[in-house]
């Protein structure tokens, strides 16, 4: 049995960008199926296991995590054998430039640009757009590109995980396979109360699984696991650092899509202090998360979140300390224990 790291090793090397999930949801279908007591795919591509409790109360517990990630859509080849492409997601496209992309048919390419020599300095002064990128797939031509590639094909950036320095991760994905990991590790220990594992689809392109998912299993409590902006850089301003690695799991109060519940908030919050798990806050009100559409669901759903601080979040090199992500299961893991236990 892997453990939780390798776990998330595993989960960040497969290719699920949003709408295109289908080798993430396999991996942890295969996973989940020993422990669940019933897997459910829907119509969207959410899987959905239920792990029975020593309780049934009237409404199950929720906990929540997406397995989609940023990436790029093939939209039109060149008569050169180019590719121009759209990115699946909210992708800053200076992250791309000169990154290699790995099609979900296998196909590799590289995000290239014009070459400065060739740009004005008005072009020079200014961010690059997508429209200004293509993809390099090695092609001669036209048919030589299009005999590997089809508009409409997926694809995502093509990065290696390594652990590195002082109990740092670097991988794509951790926004959110970080959180498939935390249930599908919590999946394997019988919770005090029935409760529903949801792995959704296409949260990075506007939250569309998880309302779905939350609508059939009408939940009496959900926790969102996440990962979240972290800022913490040099030269930046501690208020605008929105949280910082190694300070703990974030409890968000409240960002862009939603306010959580507070009575849950300060229940995580005294949980992690209780149990001696390190913990922090948002500087700032930014990002938004599967809560924002569960938690205002039927009659509403209150609604948690944690996350872990993850900095160059939506690029090939994100980065996350080990000690905060195992702060993320510990909370998650006091959650489940003291909701499911309530009567």
């Amino acid at each position: 049995m892997e453990g939780f790291l390798e776990l998330l090793e595993q989960l960040c090397a497969l290719d699920g960008p949003s709408g295109c999930e289908d080798a993430v949801r396999d991996f942890i279908r295969e996973q989940a199926a020993p422990y669940a007591d019933e897997l459910v795919e829907d119509s969207m591509g959410n899987l959905m296991a239920l792990r029975r409790g020593r309780k049934q109360p009237e409404k199950p517990l929720m906990l929540c995590a997406h397995m989609d990630e940023v990436g790029v859509i093939a939209k039109r080849i060149t008569d050169e054998g180019m590719v121009k492409f759209g990115f699946v997601g909210g992708v800053d496209p200076r992250v791309a430039i000169g990154r290699r992309v790995r099609f979900t048919n296998g196909v590799r390419g590289i995000v290239g640009i014009k070459a400065v020599h060739l740009t004005t300095a008005a072009e020079r002064r200014n961010m690059p757009k997508t429209k200004d990128l293509y993809l390099d797939i090695g092609a001669d031509n036209r048919a030589q590109s299009e005999a590997r590639l089809s508009p409409g094909d997926y694809g995502t950036f093509d990065s290696e995980s390594r652990r590195f320095g002082d109990g740092l991760l670097k991988a794509k994905a951790i926004d959110d396979r970080l959180g498939c990991a935390v249930l599908l590790t919590l999946l394997r220990e019988q919770p005090a109360a029935d409760t529903w594992f949801c792995f959704t689809v296409q949260e990075e392109v506007g939250l569309r699984g998880s309302a779905t998912a939350a609508f059939r299993i009408d939940p009496g409590f959900c926790l969102v696991v996440e990962g979240t902006t972290a800022a913490d850089l040099a030269e930046v301003p501690e208020e605008k650092q929105v949280c910082r690695l190694r300070g703990g799991a974030v409890l968000p109060f409240m960002d862009r899509g939603t306010i959580y519940d507070r009575e849950l908030f300060e229940l995580l919050r005294n949980a992690a202090e209780e149990r001696g798990i390190r913990w922090q806050t948002k500087h700032m009100v930014a990002g938004g998360t599967d809560a924002g559409r569960i938690h205002k669901l039927r009659t509403g759903v209150r609604t948690a979140g944690v996350a872990a601080p993850v900095r160059y979040i939506h690029s090939p090199v994100s980065v996350a300390a080990v000690e905060d992500m195992e702060g993320v299961l510990a909370i998650s893991r006091a959650f489940v224990e003291i909701m499911g236990g309530q009567e």
